[in-house]
């Protein structure tokens, strides 16, 4: 079949690019647009009780949802006085005089023990829903005029909430979308002008996978509207970073074993066909690896993941087919100006080059090999027992200096954290008969678990039948302490306290953390396997073996580890972060076994071939290594440097996934595909394809 699509590209390579451009045109101008949400509650499913609390919020008190602190202080630092209480005042007055669009009242509320802090109350009836446009209108709308109010008074005043931290999160992704998609593009240059010196050769994947991008944003747009998804800003980030690492990796494969043709002397065109015939049949493998593992993710429980899952997918599907395709048709019509002005392509290095030598190290030695990467990967993965997840998903994307986060730091100057995003119980009446008012305040003083400060007197629905309960937790809202203290003290006290005939609900902040890690939980048990199933069945495939498949996720199962460990001692120890961000070990998990089985599956595929050529163990090891050593660590280099400009993005979000990631990547290639697997399969011998014929054709010859 790679031989047939090999022929075809060359004999039509100008159809082939003209069917691209026509495509990607249309798809591109008629898809509908992208849009994206980091509200954890959009990404639960409706049996979770934090989504049942937000719908009953919405149903029984509509317009009521709060929305946004103003929070204020002294210029100078010091105490508030009666006079700045006056202006806090008045400012407040004034603020809901001037009808703010989308802002329906500012009340003043109460001053910190200390005096330090005053805050108003900023009712935004669209802030159910804190990514809403006319919410994040508000909140701009709200900065400036409280701007303009507090000049010359000798306040401050800043505005935190979820939706002002929609705000500063949509500017900062827009910041970091850019900084990411600029970095990305330069280190794939620079890197590709390194391997091939030929700016030619840097811009082939550049130009290409430009062009794919929007393309591939149409199609997921066009996905989410028929089904009925919802976008994570985390996808759109990271779907840069996979395109560009992909689509790059898939064009350094080829033009290697392309130049490796053309140096046997082969023609242009004749040296294209044999590219895509010998690299096809691995490129493919490995994207059918990358896109069932990221198609297992349709079965997490968490709209994020689900979502995910087949943007990722689709777009390395797309990816493939330009990789098969549209790349081969260009080296065809550019035939050996692909390299210009290097000449380099014309003659194999002299002596045979570092990876020679490291060939035929690790065929001498394979046993010290093997034992030596697999102990450096299992120390680092002893790392991975300090590992906490991060709830706060929307805190964490957000940068710290952000306008929102500064006003929360200030808030917390005064008074407790759970002020900002307390947490909301309601108590609803299942029959004819309502609470009664001496029930209700019995109910609230039951609501005084450990580990809560406050509970407000409760606000009722305009039928009578729902009371809404705000507690406020000492600690900081999705935090392991706020979490802990909803999960087994506030929760059970909510539930085992209802009067007869109600039933209560809690939601918050802190309630969809607590649901999000019962779903987390879940995911780990069903994703994980499902995904791992998968690729053991994907490579027993292409390799016609049930050996060689085990090995390769060993080797994968020790990759894993050792960069979550890696990532854990970072962030947690040297770092003092309070977690790492909860989807960080599933989309390890896909990327690193994923992505990286990309080259061990290279390695493993160059190994069978050697085999096949009549090479015992040890010498197809070398050989393997020879030739396939400097495809795998270009390409490595490439994407390592790819995710690691993910570092750029200016949040802890995108810092975490940065470094592990590109972590990972290299962990993968040149630990794992240079050295761990080529060593272990010349350890096990033959023995290795069975009970396929990976090495009949060296039956003759000794192991």
């Amino acid at each position: 079949m790679f031989a047939a699509i090999g022929r075809l590209v060359v004999r039509r390579a100008w159809w082939v690019v003209a069917v691209w451009v026509v495509a990607g045109t249309l798809v591109a101008v008629f898809s509908p647009g992208l849009k994206t949400t980091t509200d954890q509650a959009d990404f639960l499913p409706g049996s979770y009780q934090s989504v049942q609390a937000q719908r009953l919020q919405n149903s029984a008190f509509p317009g009521h949802h709060g929305g946004a602190v103003a929070v204020f202080q002294r210029a100078d630092g010091t105490a508030l006085t009666d006079a700045d209480h006056a202006t806090v005042a008045r400012i407040s007055s004034d603020l809901t005089a001037a009808r703010i669009p989308g802002v329906a009242s500012v009340t003043p509320g109460p001053t910190s023990p200390d005096r330090l802090v005053q805050v108003a109350q900023v009712v935004i009836p669209s802030a159910g829903n804190p990514g809403a446009e006319s919410s994040k209108d508000a909140i701009r709308g709200l900065r400036t005029a409280l701007a303009d109010a507090t000049r010359g008074t000798g306040l401050t005043a800043g505005v935190a909430g979820p939706s002002a931290t929609s705000v500063d999160e949509d500017e900062a992704d827009e910041d970091a979308a850019r900084t990411v998609a600029f970095a990305t593009v330069a280190i794939i240059l620079a890197l590709l002008l390194l391997v091939f010196r030929s700016p030619v050769a840097a811009l082939l994947p550049v130009v290409v996978i430009g062009g794919v991008y929007p393309v591939v944003r149409g199609l997921i747009a066009s996905v989410d509207a028929a089904f009925d998804l919802t976008t994570g800003t985390i996808t759109t980030e990271l779907l840069t970073v996979v395109l560009f690492g992909v689509g790059t990796d898939y064009t350094v494969f080829l033009l290697f074993r392309y130049r490796e043709a053309l140096r046997s002397g082969a023609d242009p065109d004749t040296a294209v066909r044999h590219a895509v015939t010998r690299v096809g049949e691995a490129i493919a493998s490995a994207a059918g690896v990358v896109i069932v593992a990221f198609a297992a993710l349709t079965l997490s429980s968490l709209g994020l993941l689900r979502s995910l899952g087949p943007a990722l997918a689709l777009a390395v599907l797309v990816m493939l087919l330009a990789g098969l395709t549209l790349i081969p048709a260009i080296v065809s019509l550019l035939g050996t100006a692909v390299f210009w002005p290097s000449r380099a392509w014309r003659h194999r290095p002299a002596g045979g080059g570092a990876f020679v030598r490291l060939g035929d190290a690790v065929a001498r030695r394979p046993a010290r090999w093997a034992a030596g990467s697999a102990l450096l990967m299992a120390l680092l993965a002893l790392g991975s027992l300090g590992y906490k997840p991060d709830f706060d998903l929307a805190g964490m994307a957000t940068p710290s200096d952000a306008p929102s986060q500064v006003a929360t730091r200030d808030l917390e100057k005064g008074f407790p954290p759970g002020v900002l995003a307390p947490t909301e119980v309601y108590l609803t009446a299942t029959g004819a008969a309502v609470p009664t008012p001496a029930q209700l305040a019995a109910y609230g003083e039951a609501l005084r678990v450990p580990g809560v400060v406050a509970v407000e007197k409760p606000r009722m629905s305009t039928d009578g039948r729902t009371a809404e309960f705000t507690v406020v937790q000492a600690d900081v809202p999705s935090s392991a302490a706020a979490m802990s203290v909803l999960r087994d003290e506030l929760r059970p006290a909510a539930r085992e306290s209802a009067p007869p005939g109600t039933k209560a609900l809690v939601g918050g902040a802190t309630a969809v953390s607590v649901d999000t890690s019962s779903a987390v939980d879940h995911d780990y048990a069903v994703v994980f396997p499902v995904a791992a199933a998968c690729i053991l069945l994907i490579l027993g495939l292409l390799l016609r073996s049930l050996v060689a498949p085990w090995l390769l996720m060993l080797s994968v199962a020790l990759g894993f580890g050792a960069t979550l460990g890696a990532s854990t001692i970072v962030f947690r120890q040297l770092a003092d972060q309070a977690g790492l961000v909860f989807v960080l070990p599933i989309v390890m998990y896909l990327f690193v076994v994923a992505l990286g089985t990309d080259y061990n599956i290279l390695m493993v595929s160059r190994l069978r071939e050697e085999s096949r050529a009549g090479r015992a163990p040890r010498e197809a090891t070398a050989g393997a290594v020879a030739a396939s050593g400097p495809a795998i660590a270009s390409a490595g280099m490439i994407l390592t440097g790819t995710f690691a400009t993910l570092l750029l993005g200016g949040n802890v979000t995108l810092v975490q996934l940065g470094f592990t990631l590109a972590f990972g990547i290299a962990v993968t290639a040149f630990v794992m595909a240079l050295l761990f697997t080529p060593s272990l399969t010349a350890l096990v011998g033959r023995r290795v394809w069975w009970p396929g014929r990976g090495g009949q054709a060296m039956s003759h010859n000794r192991r």
